[in-house]
């Protein structure tokens, strides 16, 4: 979060350490508003001070490679994949509290199998006692499901919401990107008809989930967050509800200019959908593109809930979001 508004300046220089005169101690102090909450790690260079002020994508790649976590910061770290390590969550007095995304030994379980449609990975989590026969049970959609799944095991989320009546018995579908991230999660509408047509009748036969589009949420983060929005633009008829955080509204940033699905959402009729967004404080590429897209939202009437995080581009800050979005989307019915 501190660091990546200079690393994109080119400019690291601000996040080196220096040595506390007399001792073997590195030090670096940043101010900080009270309620911020960021993942970090740290980086031990052995190069020269040239080479650790490379903010090249290769060169800052490679930093993530090998970067570690503080070793003397007890709280649970952030998990990571592409065997990375694992990363240290900073969290001042005042950021908001995340109660919902520990694992707790008191709550019912749900199940969590694995699935495959139409060629594609998906993971799939099951409220507890859920059984086909007994529903409609409501759904979600979670995108980048191989990072929701294995890497961050949001059915502890899930399972902590149904414990605690903020959730319907809800069925969650988590969708692999399969290596076509940027492919599919660019106002792909492709991708989205086979969300809405191939993924979503299957879910219903199986598990009794996703027919009624006013209990069906689409959620994703950052082109995830972008595609959630644009699923409920293209199929409102099936996704009634979209949480998109930190979405790249931007997109795209080529001859067809920029913030394309907010144009649409600007001229074209006002679909019968509820859209949640929320973005950090510390995004300078993505608060102002997203607070246009939440005044456009407004102004055509849509029912729109919106909130800014004291926090950037992080997995971090998005858990707890993820749980308070589909809370007050799904909640609420």
């Amino acid at each position: 979060t501190v660091t990546d508004k200079d690393r994109h300046a080119g400019d690291l220089a601000p996040h080196l350490m220096e040595r506390v005169d007399g001792t073997g101690v590195w030090a670096i102090s940043h101010r900080l508003r009270a309620d911020h909450r960021a993942s970090y790690q740290f980086h031990a260079t052995g190069g020269t001070r040239e080479d650790a002020l490379r903010a090249d994508r290769s060169s800052w790649l490679g930093v993530l490679d090998h970067a570690e976590p503080d070793p003397l910061n007890d709280r649970a770290p952030l998990p990571s994949r592409d065997g990375r390590n694992p990363a240290s969550v900073l969290e001042l007095p005042d950021a908001p509290p995340q109660s919902r995304i520990r694992r707790r030994d008191d709550v019912d379980r749900g199940r969590t199998l694995d699935a495959e449609v139409d060629g594609r990975r998906i993971t799939v989590h099951l409220p507890p006692g859920h059984r086909p026969d007994s529903g409609p049970y409501a759904l979600a959609v979670l995108l980048d499901g191989e990072m929701w799944g294995p890497v961050l095991g949001v059915g502890d989320i899930l399972d902590n919401l149904h414990a605690d009546g903020d959730l319907p018995p809800t069925v969650a579908v988590l969708v692999d990107t399969m290596g076509r991230r940027m492919d599919d999660l660019a106002c792909s509408a492709s991708f989205v008809d086979w969300l809405a047509d191939t993924l979503l009748p299957w879910a219903e036969r199986e598990y009794g989930a996703g027919a009624d589009a006013a209990r069906t949420v689409v959620a994703g983060q950052s082109a995830g967050g972008l595609t959630a929005a644009f699923a409920a633009f293209q199929r409102p008829d099936r996704f009634g509800l979209a949480l998109s955080q930190s979405g790249s509204f931007w997109w795209p940033d080529d001859e067809r200019g920029t913030e394309w699905l907010t144009g649409q959402y600007a001229w074209a009729e006002c679909r019968p959908v509820t859209l949640h967004l929320e973005v950090g404080l510390q995004e300078w590429m993505l608060l102002q593109e997203n607070r246009r897209l939440r005044n456009v939202l407004r102004a055509r009437g849509y029912d729109v809930r919106y909130r800014e995080f004291n926090g950037g581009h992080d997995y971090a800050c998005w858990r707890g979001g993820l749980a308070d979005g589909l809370a007050a989307l799904l909640g609420e019915g």
